[in-house]
């Protein structure tokens, strides 16, 4: 997106060296996620928001979406392969060749609204991968976990109105994007964390928010929009999680998922901009997501 942008290049690189250095490389198989459909993008995109990402898409230099967004002649392609990887992860966990699935993906989703792009973001990757389990899988109800350190305004925008879907959150407040306050309901259960809150807040919120809700609802398969921009260590944002607090509710979303969802869970790369606190924070999750 641009000489000095935080989200760069740069961020995947440091996951991969992290799955070498740590060994996980050992314990997980990979696939070369395909680009999404417009069948499967429309499921949770209009139309002509599709249409106009397409025509914005430039064949040299740049165009900017907001001062934050911007496209180069190869963002369309990345975004739609970002989108498929979603597809492709819940399509191999729901035929059992995979417990869990990460998606190692740029550019981010969860910031995509159902007709505009913001924050990075130009397809909802992980509302694909919902839409793809409801629509193509025939599930009645899934959850969507949220713990970036923005409020994940796309996702509640395109599934707030829809009753299979739960999405529960936390979120730095107030700050970007400004939303998750007057959304909330039993199923957009969004807890806002002051500047400043640690791990005892957050976990605080899973445990008295989140598991009740999740515990009701029963999904039938879990998804994760795992941002790890709440680090202690990320300069982008104020609040204080460190790398066993991802671990700690990767730990309690499995049990969620082994007691409701026959151990189902599709994650997603969202924010995390700090190259070391990015690389620490996804060894712990994804350490945890293998069973």
């Amino acid at each position: 997106m641009g000489e000095g942008h935080p989200e760069r290049p740069e961020r995947l690189w440091a996951l991969e060296d992290k799955l070498i250095a740590s060994r996980l490389d050992q314990l997980i198989i990979r696939a070369e996620a395909p680009a999404a459909t417009r069948e499967q993008l429309l499921r949770v995109h209009d139309a002509g928001y599709l249409n106009a990402i397409e025509r914005h898409s430039p064949q040299s230099g740049r165009f900017d979406i907001d001062p934050d967004t911007s496209m180069n002649p190869h963002t369309l392609e990345a975004a739609l392969h970002a989108a498929g990887a979603a597809v492709l992860g819940t399509d191999l966990v729901m035929a059992g060749k995979a417990q869990a699935a990460f998606c190692a993906v740029r550019p981010p989703g969860h910031h995509a609204e159902r007709a505009r792009a913001m924050g990075f973001c130009f397809f909802n990757n992980v509302a694909v991968g919902a839409a793809h389990a409801l629509a193509h899988h025939g599930l009645a109800r899934v959850a969507i976990v949220d713990f970036d350190v923005h409020h994940g305004n796309g996702t509640e925008n395109i599934f707030r109105d829809d009753p299979r879907v739960l999405m529960v959150s936390t979120f730095q407040h107030p700050f970007y994007p400004a939303s998750g306050i007057e959304g909330r309901s039993e199923r957009m259960v969004n807890v806002p964390l002051a500047s400043g809150s640690s791990g005892k807040e957050f976990r605080a919120a899973v445990t008295e928010h989140w598991l009740p809700a999740l515990e009701q609802f029963s999904p039938q398969m879990l998804f994760i929009s795992a941002g790890f921009d709440a680090h202690r260590d990320d300069g982008l944002a104020e609040l204080r999680l460190m790398e066993t607090d991802y671990a700690w509710v990767t730990q309690q979303l499995r049990a969620v998922a082994a007691r409701h969802a026959q151990g189902r869970i599709v994650s997603t790369l969202e924010g995390g901009y700090d190259l070391g606190a990015l690389s620490r924070s996804f060894a712990a999750h994804l350490g945890n997501l293998i069973p």
